[in-house]
């Protein structure tokens, strides 16, 4: 099974989205979270396709 990281990052949002709905003390974590996320995806893309495979 094949995920891309362009899958990944909406699917992170909406997740993240809905939690601060629910929680919204939550907040600074789940965006350092996501941006910590997304970095790391951005500057080693070839990370998330060996961990999947």
């Amino acid at each position: 099974m094949h995920i891309d990281t362009v899958v990944i990052q909406p699917l992170i949002a909406l997740v993240f989205g809905i939690l601060i709905l629910i929680a919204p003390r939550i907040l600074n974590y789940l965006i350092a979270i996501y941006l910590i996320l997304v970095g790391v995806m951005g500057l080693f893309p070839s990370l998330l396709t060996r961990l999947t495979h």
